[in-house]
């Protein structure tokens, strides 16, 4: 059970990391249009937005590597217990 919970997050975290990719993609796509009333704050808002959604990506990532870290770390722990004592390094 614990194993699909964490394919589902793993899931959850792709299609939240896919959905920001298309976001910063049409962020990218978008040209000012400075003759526009507003569109200075619009522009600002938008760098913002995109900023924030780099952030979340990394932030991401980061998570899904360090869970996936902890979890090898855990697998090799008990794969190389053998009940003996742990020699000192």
């Amino acid at each position: 059970m614990r194993e699909e919970e964490r394919r589902r997050a793993l899931d959850r975290e792709r299609s939240v990391a896919l959905a920001l990719h298309e976001l910063i993609e049409a962020l990218d796509r978008r040209v000012p249009h400075v003759e526009r009333v507003g569109e200075i704050r619009i522009a600002c808002e938008a760098a913002a937005l995109r900023k924030k959604a780099v952030a979340r990506i990394d932030e991401l990532r980061s998570s899904r590597f360090d869970s996936q870290r902890r979890e090898d770390e855990l697998s090799d722990a008990v794969m190389n217990d053998d009940g003996a004592p742990q020699p000192n390094a």
